[in-house]
C-alpha cells in the first residue's frame, strides 16, 4: 500500500496527454533536457543520486542548488518545462505555473524584483535518468518559492514527496490577476466537511489557535504528528466521500495513471484516516487542517499568515519520502551486500 500512496503525489506540469508510463516520460524529458546543456549548465543541474543535496528540500525564496530557469534559452526551457509537464496533469500544470506567476504579484507589492522572480526555480537531476520501464534508480526535482516538487524513480516506481504546493496571496484581490486562488478549491472542500461534522456535533476541531505553519515545516523526515481530530469511522458516508474528495483534489495535480490507483487504495482505508482542523470555520478565518494515515502519510494546509491571506499545502510520507521504502526493498533485493 505505501508504494502508491506515495505515487499519490506525483505532481507537477503534465503533457495533456500521456503515453502511459509516467517513469519512462520522466526519463525521456530529463535526458532530453540535459542533452540540450551546454557542459557548465550540466554541471550545475546534474548530482549523483547519493548526494545528500537530493533530500535538502525547501518552499522559501532562497538561491538553491541546481540550474535556474533564468539560465537558460528559449529551447532549454521548452525541455525544462516538458520535464516538469512529464509529472503533472493539466490542472497540476496550471496550479504551478500560477504560482510561479504569483511572484510576480509579490514583485509588484514589495517593490523587490530580485528577491521575487519568476524564474527563480531550479531543475536538478540525482543520479543517471532512465527510459526503461522497470530499471534504473535515479531522481529529479523542480523548486523555488512556494513550489517544490521531489521524485525518485526506483526500478520504474515513482515516489514524489515531499510536494509542495504555496501561494501568497492565496487568492489575488486586485489588478489583472484578481480571482486567482490555485489552493481555493482544497480549501473550500475542507471547509465545506468541516462545517458538516460540526453540524452533526462531532469533535474536531483542536485548537481555537491555529499553527503559523505546516508543522512537518522542511524538515527532511516528518514526524507523525498527535492523533486529533475524528475518524473516518465516526463520519457519514457522506462526509467518507468529502474526506476523500479532499484528498482527491490535492492528488488532482498528478497525472490520472499516478493518482487514481493511488486514491482506489486510500479509499479501501478510509475508516483510518483522521481528519484534524484548527482555527476559524468562516472563509477569512486563519485555520489549519490536517488528513493522516497514521501509518503512512499526512496531508498539511496552513492558510494563517498575512491575514490568512498566504497558504502552504503539502504531502508527506512517514516512512518513504524521498523514496526510501522502495530504496531499501531495492537495496535488499539487488544489492545485498550494501545492507
Amino acid at each position: 500500500m505505501k508504494k502508491h500512496l506515495a505515487l499519490a503525489v506525483v505532481f507537477l506540469s503534465v503533457p495533456l496527454v500521456h503515453a502511459g508510463n509516467p517513469a519512462m516520460e520522466m526519463g525521456r524529458a530529463a535526458r532530453n533536457f540535459l542533452k540540450g546543456l551546454k557542459p557548465e549548465q550540466k554541471e550545475k543541474a546534474t548530482f549523483a543520486f547519493s548526494d545528500e543535496e537530493r533530500e535538502n528540500w525547501h518552499f522559501i525564496p532562497l538561491d538553491r542548488k541546481g540550474l535556474k530557469l533564468s539560465e537558460l534559452t528559449p529551447a532549454q526551457t521548452h525541455s525544462a518545462y516538458a520535464l516538469l509537464a512529464s509529472g503533472l496533469s493539466q490542472k497540476g500544470v496550471l496550479n504551478a505555473t500560477s504560482i510561479m506567476g504569483l511572484e510576480a504579484v509579490l514583485a509588484e507589492m514589495e517593490n523587490d524584483p530580485v528577491k521575487r522572480d519568476t524564474q527563480k526555480y531550479y531543475i536538478a537531476i540525482f543520479g543517471d535518468p532512465s527510459t526503461k520501464p522497470k530499471k534504473g534508480v535515479w531522481g529529479w526535482r523542480f523548486e523555488g518559492h512556494h513550489l517544490s516538487l521531489n521524485y525518485t524513480i526506483v526500478n520504474g516506481n515513482v515516489v514524489a514527496t515531499p510536494a509542495f504546493f504555496g501561494t501568497n496571496p492565496a487568492i489575488v484581490k486586485k489588478g489583472p490577476r484578481k480571482g486567482t486562488r490555485p489552493l481555493g478549491r482544497l480549501e473550500d472542500q475542507a471547509r465545506a466537511l468541516m462545517q458538516s461534522l460540526k453540524a452533526a456535533g462531532k469533535a474536531v476541531v483542536f485548537s481555537e489557535k491555529p499553527p503559523r505553519d505546516i508543522l512537518s515545516s522542511q524538515d527532511r523526515v516528518a514526524s507523525k504528528p498527535e492523533s486529533q481530530g475524528i475518524a473516518g469511522g465516526d463520519m457519514s458516508t457522506e462526509q467518507k466521500n468529502m474526506l476523500l474528495g479532499v484528498l482527491r483534489e490535492f492528488a488532482s495535480n498528478t497525472r490520472t495513471e499516478v493518482a487514481r490507483p493511488a486514491m482506489a487504495e486510500i479509499a479501501g482505508v478510509v475508516d483510518k484516516l483522521r481528519f484534524a482542523w484548527s482555527g476559524g470555520l468562516n472563509k477569512g478565518d486563519p485555520h489549519y487542517f490536517r488528513i493522516t494515515d497514521e501509518g503512512a502519510f499526512m496531508v498539511e494546509y496552513a492558510n494563517t499568515q498575512n491575514d490568512a491571506n498566504h497558504a502552504h499545502a503539502v504531502w508527506r510520507l512517514f516512512e518513504g519520502d524521498f523514496g526510501r521504502d522502495i530504496l531499501g526493498d531495492h537495496l535488499r533485493k539487488d544489492h545485498p551486500e550494501k545492507n
